[in-house]
């Protein structure tokens, strides 16, 4: 049985709303999902759900409901209440609250050819999400994000990872802890850039390996490069002078794919 919350002022919706700054969702360690598909998503693959929000005047969608889980609170609320909650001019019917998911990075690195994207210092959420959509069209293990990279939980990284987010791995991690280990574990690590670097189609993407791509701006810091065994960089023989970083994320990937389809 839902409850329901028509006033904007109600308790609860001023810490739903709250969920839209990066310091609450940390001291909380929940997060907001808006719309349908990414709250169907989340019922589909069992991410933890605390409360699914709908709109009263619209009810709950038929796409949610055949996965609803009995243990999810519901909540209905007035439209008032979804735009006071929602990060979208024009919210959709369903939100839900959700529990942050933790991954052990150890797993990833025990994982039989991995291939992993690191990430050092990316800021453009949609860069982000397209690089985690991205990851997990190719099949990719993990994604790592290191220090400085958009917080995952920022509403449009959620809604550029089309629920991809719910597909594969993704953990915060300290890059100088972790990318030392995965070599010390028989990982090659390689990085995008433009000195020093051979051509991406001649690389062996079939090995467990690990792709660092840095900074909008900047590129991979020179303290990250330095565990790369490889630097690559992607041809243009055209007249632009860069692709941007999820663009070159998927070029790589996608290589890494084919070499690995074509050795099977």
């Amino acid at each position: 049985m839902a409850s329901e919350i028509v006033s904007v002022h109600n308790h609860r919706v001023k810490q739903w709303a709250a969920l839209l700054d990066r310091k609450h969702r940390d001291r909380e360690n929940k997060y907001m999902i808006e719309g349908v598909h990414l709250v169907q998503e989340a019922l589909i693959y069992s991410v933890p759900m605390e409360t699914l929000i709908f709109s009263l005047e619209r009810g709950l969608p038929n796409d949610i409901t055949q996965y609803l889980q009995m243990d999810v609170e519901l909540v209905g609320v007035s439209e008032a209440v979804l735009s006071k909650i929602c990060n979208t001019i024009t919210p959709q019917a369903a939100v839900a609250v959700m529990h942050k998911s933790k991954t052990a990075v150890k797993d990833i690195i025990n994982d039989h050819r991995s291939l992993v994207m690191v990430l050092d210092g990316i800021q453009d959420p949609g860069n982000l999400g397209t690089i985690i959509r991205s990851a997990d069209a190719v099949g990719a293990s993990a994604v790592l994000l290191g220090k400085g990279t958009v917080d995952l939980y920022n509403a449009k990284t959620i809604r550029a990872t089309m629920g991809s987010m719910y597909h594969i791995p993704i953990v915060d991690c300290d890059l100088h802890t972790i990318l030392p280990l995965a070599k010390l574990q028989g990982v090659q690590v390689v990085s995008t850039q433009l000195e020093q670097a051979i051509n991406y189609y001649d690389a062996d993407l079939t090995r467990d390996t690990w792709i660092i791509v840095g900074n909008e701006g900047q590129g991979v810091g020179a303290d990250i490069a330095q565990y790369a065994d490889q630097y690559l960089n992607i041809p243009m023989p055209g007249k632009a002078e860069s692709l941007n970083v999820a663009m070159a994320s998927t070029v790589i990937l996608f290589e890494a794919l084919r070499q690995r389809t074509m050795n099977n």
